[in-house]
């Protein structure tokens, strides 16, 4: 709930509107995990409150639980995180010089089975609700002790089969803690004729769309793709760039193109050269990001000479390029690593 919500919600409870600016305070700035840490409501009605929780949870303020935490050398810090019904979910911390970014899952599992990801390999259980996505932001923060400065929808789940879920959890991280759009950045692997919906669901939500939609490639052509990506076959390239390049119509922003580069597979310069004309004349920009081994498949982290020649290829060919800098490499980094390797094995933190 948003501020104007909670004053509804506490006037419905028989209090005055000014609680819930209160309550906002608490959920929000504090971090609060119960109404019982809410120590500036009364007593009384927090006594009422806890006798009648809503539908569907134990409390009212929704926390996930901490079920484990991983601290990588470089400070990366991955939480597993209990929802109310029992599954598990990851979110992440990645800190910087100036920033902190906090990856966030969208679902618990995912439906889409690419190969080079650990998540989709135990299928999809359920799409998170608003509160759940939103809590990851305010776990890695209250973790971390420091605010986030950045969101980026890149872990567990894909987005685009959550959307309505996913924008109501960026109008909240913008309104109620303070983030701009332009922080926020929501990756799909693609969902066909998703895009101009999405486009059209975030200008009628939020009023524009300024995050950064950015595109999981991973390959230059159909055919390595669908190898890579099985749900790909639904959704050929030129389906997907033609919904991007309306999509960039709609909103008068740029689309990021994320490609891993897996070792010998997708990271020779016939690659690079194939993936420039792609996009040719496309107002985009592609982020490379060197693979993450997972124990379920063979495919090799490239060398590091193979991906500056990738970049520099790209360059050449006149396309905006960057290389994701690997992150906790020694703390299960892989999306959806730490929840199946502790599956089954779970007790809170």
């Amino acid at each position: 709930m948003g501020l104007p919500a909670l004053e509804q919600w506490a006037v419905g409870h028989g209090q005055a509107a000014f609680r819930g600016r209160q309550l906002h305070d608490w959920l929000y700035a504090k971090g609060a995990r119960s109404l019982d840490q809410v120590t500036v409501l009364p007593k009384a009605f927090r006594d009422q409150l806890a006798g009648q929780p809503p539908r569907g949870s134990s409390d009212w303020i929704g926390r996930s639980r901490e079920l484990h935490r991983s601290v990588a050398r470089d400070g990366t810090t991955k939480l597993l995180l209990g929802t109310h019904d029992g599954l598990s979910l990851e979110t992440v911390g990645i800190p910087a010089e100036g920033r902190l970014t906090v990856c966030v899952s969208s679902q618990v599992g995912c439906p889409m089975a690419c190969r080079f990801c650990a998540t989709g390999k135990g299928g999809l259980q359920r799409s998170l609700a608003v509160h759940e996505i939103v809590d990851q932001v305010l776990s890695v923060r209250e973790v971390m002790d420091q605010r986030p400065s950045h969101v980026v929808f890149m872990g567990m789940g894909e987005p685009l089969l959550n959307s309505e879920a996913v924008l109501a959890a960026i109008d909240c991280l913008c309104t109620d803690l303070g983030m701009a759009q332009r922080q926020i950045t929501v990756s799909t692997v693609g969902v066909p004729k998703s895009l101009p919906t999405l486009a059209e669901q975030a200008l009628e939500r939020l009023g524009r769309a300024q995050f950064t939609l950015a595109v999981s490639l991973h390959a230059p052509d159909q055919k390595l793709r669908e190898e890579l990506i099985p749900t790909a076959h639904a959704y050929p390239l030129e389906a997907l760039l033609a919904d991007c390049r309306h999509y960039v119509e709609l909103t008068g922003r740029r689309v990021s193109f994320e490609y891993i580069l897996l070792g010998g597979l997708n990271d020779q310069p016939r690659h690079a050269e194939a993936l420039s004309r792609l996009l040719r004349g496309f107002q985009s920009h592609v982020n490379l990001i060197p693979y993450n081994p997972i124990a379920e498949e063979e495919f090799q982290r490239p060398a590091p000479g193979a991906v500056e020649a990738f970049r520099q290829a790209l360059i050449d060919r006149h396309v905006a390029v960057s290389v994701r800098a690997s992150r906790g490499l020694d703390a299960d980094a892989a999306c959806g690593q730490l929840r199946r390797r502790l599956e089954g094995s779970l007790e809170p933190a």
